[in-house]
Order: structure tokens, then sequence, then C-alpha cells
């Protein structure tokens, strides 16, 4: 018996949050008693995969299938299959993401496994197999048993801290028989979101709604996300009259994040808006607005306006 865990990648290197769920993977690991294997489907350069084993995983399996190069939710989940079957895996590890989300239910299905999805702690194995996972876009808890042989769980960002324990991983190319149904669907055209740093991987988040009145003032946003070293976010009424792309959109029908700080200014915060922060550790609202909703949600609210408040912010940050 072994636990598997599913490594996302970017641009050839290891993504954070693969590495959150590499660590949840690990300590699960230590719990049972049993090994930790991870799977890379892709292009990655040999050093990353090598360097998981810092985090305690002491084999990486890698497809390197040419028709892999891009995300094939069918494909990369029998690839998942067929990974776990050869290490009898008994629960398989993931990082939750878009991807992995159109990935999970088909490997679930494939395994006739239980699956878990947005874990926020460690199972508690003392009685079965329970999983606490966030419901409600955040606003609550809940806890479920998995009772399948085999289980699925997918780890929300920033729920489990990357922890190096030492060490390097032996890397072993791995082939396995994906049928030319799964290659059903062609991938004719991807467009990358651009920016330093992308939404879903970052630890604070800059965003700004219609307060800020044009896209000719976003410029200070920019600014402040840059000194904090942080992504940049919209509102959705923002991306739809094209003041900033579409994949800057935050929200329930945009992006979902995750970050450590969420700073959202002169954004009202309509529930379809709160639906893609809610799982924030930190929130912060700027507004003139002292009614605005934002701030039931908040942990630290600013009453002023944009263009008096975020000047002095930007100063403080360049200080540190």
């Amino acid at each position: 018996m072994s636990i598997l865990v599913f490594i996302e990648g970017v641009e050839g290197e290891v993504k954070k949050s693969s590495l959150e769920a590499v660590s949840y993977a690990t300590e699960l690991a230590k719990k049972k008693g049993v090994a930790t294997t991870a799977v890379a489907i892709g292009n990655f350069s040999a050093t990353a995969l090598s360097s998981i084993g810092k985090y305690g995983v002491a084999k990486v399996l890698h497809v390197t299938n040419d028709k892999l190069a891009q995300v094939n939710v069918m494909a990369y989940a029998t690839a998942l299959a067929e990974a776990a079957k050869k290490e009898n895996a008994e629960v398989v590890i993931l990082p939750k993401s878009s991807a992995v989300d159109a990935i999970v239910s088909r490997l679930a299905v494939k395994l006739n496994a239980g699956v878990v999805t947005g874990a926020v702690d460690l199972p508690d194995t003392s009685g079965g197999f329970k999983v606490k996972k966030s419901i409600y876009t955040g606003k609550a808890f809940t806890t479920v048993e998995l009772t399948s042989a085999i289980k699925v769980i997918t780890v929300a960002k920033n729920a489990f801290p990357a922890t190096e324990t030492g060490g390097s991983a032996q890397v072993e190319v791995f082939a396995p028989a994906i049928p030319e149904s799964d290659f059903s669907i062609k991938i004719t055209k991807t467009e990358k979101a651009t920016g330093e740093i992308l939404l879903p991987e970052a630890d604070i988040v800059v965003s700004g709604g219609r307060g800020l009145k044009g896209p000719e003032n976003w410029g200070m946003i920019i600014e402040l996300a840059k000194e904090l070293g942080a992504a940049t976010g919209c509102s959705k009424p923002v991306s739809d009259m094209d003041w900033r792309p579409h994949h800057e959109h935050v929200g329930q029908t945009g992006v979902k994040v995750s970050p450590n700080l969420y700073i959202a200014i002169g954004i009202s915060g309509a529930i379809q808006h709160l639906a893609g922060v809610n799982s924030s550790k930190c929130i912060v609202v700027i507004n003139k607005d002292p009614e605005a909703p934002f701030f039931k949600a908040a942990d630290y609210g600013i009453v002023g306006d944009a263009f008096e408040v975020v000047p002095k912010l930007i100063e403080a940050a360049k200080k540190l």
C-alpha cells in the first residue's frame, strides 16, 4: 500500500500548491506507516522533479507523453488511475485547482473511489477515515467520512504548509497506456494569463473595482501589487467593461483565490465576489462607503477614498 500525490506545474516548475499537497501526503503517509510516491505529467525539468524529495517523497513517476504537454482531463485521469494501480495506492492526493476540479471526478470513477475536495486538515484515522473540508465557499466546514477502499482527496490552497524534510527523489519514467478515445477532444489554442504572479498561485492579491472610476487609474493598483509582491485582480463589472482582462476577474464566475492576504479596493462586496475570496486568510477592504457589504467579511477595513489611501499604502510598502 502507498499514497500517491499529483504534481501540477507551470513553465516546467512545480507549483507551490503541489508542494503543499506533497507535504500533506507525506504527513498522512507517516500516520499510516506507508510510502509516498509522486506523479508528474508533462514538461518538468529534472531538477524540479528531483527537488520534490525535499518534501518527503522518495520516488517521482514522470509521464512524458508529448500528447500530455497540455492538460487533457480525460487522459490525465487515466494516467493518474494507472499510476495509482501501479503503486497500489490506497489514497490519492491532489492540489485543488480548476484543472484538478475537472480531473478528480473522472479519476474517482476510474478507481471506484470516494472523493473529498478542498480538504483543510489531515484525515482523522482514529476511527475510520474522516476528512474536514470547507463548504459554502469557505463560510463553514464539514467532516466527510470515506468508507471506500481507495480514497481521493484534493487539498485546499494554503490549508497545509509546504515543509521541507530533506532528501531528493528518484525520478522514474512512467508510460501508462492511454486509449486514443481520451484524446477525442483536441486543444486548438491556449491563451495564457499574463503577469509576474498568477492569481491562483499568489500569496497576496490586490484587487480593484468600479470605485477606481476607470482603467486609467489602475496604475496605483499595479504599483501597490508590485511593492507587495502580489498578483492583481478585479471585480466582474471591471472585466465586463474591459477595464482589465478577464483572467483577473475574481469571484464565483471568475478565479477563486485563497491567498494569505486579499486587499479589495473600491469593491462593494457583492455575494458573487465574496464567493471567490472567502477562503482568503486575511481580507482588507478599502472603500469610502461605510455601508459597503464587503466590510462585514473584512478582517480589517479602511473607510476612505482609494485615491488618498492607496498612495499612502504604496509609500509605506516602499519603506518596508
